[in-house]
């Protein structure tokens, strides 16, 4: 059985800096029978990629069998302008994002991308794409290749998720003299 369910998720910032580290979770390379959690940088190696990090992955023509992962996440954190949002699953649970991970390299660490959909109406007013969202009942599903990536990294439907500001600014709303 997976045994971090119940681990403690937190807020995903797809703002983080490049140097951000994070927990994963993913099959033990070396055992796959084994699921571990450990810590990845966040962005690939850019000495592959003509210097170029990269922190996403494209879901739509790509097909992902080998190193995945999940990224425990209680929300996800977006920017429109100025302002910044909260996203969460309405339900309020904790969820995972699909992702990739990478083995450290030279100087470079273990590292991972988040595989990214089409937003969803809801996320779309605010940014284009968006995280694949793993609910807990698919992690299996996702760690051990037994659901095909196209019907797992899906654009959730309208109403999945709730979004506030983050510390929006205050609105005037009478004139002081």
């Amino acid at each position: 059985m997976f045994l971090f369910m119940d681990s403690k998720a937190t807020p995903f910032d797809t703002e983080a800096p490049l140097d951000d580290r994070r927990a994963i979770i993913r099959r033990h390379p070396e055992d796959p029978s084994e699921i571990e959690m450990v810590e990845a940088t966040w962005g690939s190696n850019p000495q592959f990629a003509d210097g170029v990090s990269y922190r996403f992955a494209r879901a739509e023509g790509r097909r992902f069998p080998a190193q995945r992962c999940l990224i425990p996440a209680s929300e996800f954190h977006i920017r429109n302008d100025e302002r910044r949002f909260r996203v969460t699953l309405d339900g309020g649970n904790f969820f995972y994002l699909a992702g990739i991970w990478e083995p450290a390299i030279g100087e470079w660490p273990l590292s991972y991308r988040v595989i990214t959909v089409d937003a969803n109406p809801e996320v779309m007013r605010y940014q284009e794409r968006q995280g694949a969202i793993i609910h807990r009942r698919q992690v299996m599903q996702w760690l051990d290749f037994t659901v095909p990536e196209i019907d797992l990294l899906q654009t959730p439907p309208a109403r999945s998720f709730l979004i506030e500001e983050i510390n929006p600014k205050p609105v005037q709303t009478s004139l002081a003299l």
